[in-house]
C-alpha cells in the first residue's frame, strides 16, 4: 500500500517561513519525480516544485526565489523550505510522487496571514 504524509503546514504570518515534509512509504523512493502542489480555494490545483531522482529541480515562477523543494532518498523523504511567505502563498499543498502511477497524499494547509 502506498501512503504520502505530509507535515508541516500551519499558520505563519507574511514573510514569515515554514518547511514542509512529505513522508513516503510502499514506493521505490529513489525511481520517482516528487512534486508539492498547492490548491487554494477556487482554483485549481498547480505545481509549485519537483524534483528528480538525481535532483534536477523545477519552480513555479511565482515561488523561485523563495521556495526550496530537497529530497533524502535514505529516508523517503521530500521537503519544502517556504520562505518570505505571501498571503497569496495560503493553500493546502499536496505531494505527488510520479513514476509509471501518481499517488497524493491528503494534503496540508498553509495560512499566510497577519
Amino acid at each position: 500500500q502506498v501512503t504520502l504524509v505530509e507535515s508541516g503546514g500551519g499558520l505563519v504570518q507574511p514573510g514569515g517561513s515554514l518547511r514542509l515534509s512529505c513522508s513516503a512509504s510502499g514506493i521505490f523512493f529513489g525511481l520517482y519525480l516528487m512534486g508539492w502542489y498547492r490548491q487554494a480555494p477556487g482554483k485549481q490545483r498547480e505545481l509549485v516544485a519537483a524534483i528528480l531522482s538525481a535532483g534536477n529541480t523545477n519552480y513555479a515562477d511565482s515561488v523561485k526565489g523563495r521556495f526550496t523543494i530537497s529530497r533524502d532518498n535514505t529516508k523517503n523523504q521530500v521537503y519544502l523550505q517556504m520562505n518570505s511567505l505571501k498571503p497569496e502563498d495560503t493553500a493546502v499543498y499536496y505531494c505527488r510522487a510520479s513514476l509509471n502511477e501518481d499517488y497524493w497524499g491528503q494534503g496540508t494547509q498553509v495560512t499566510v496571514s497577519s
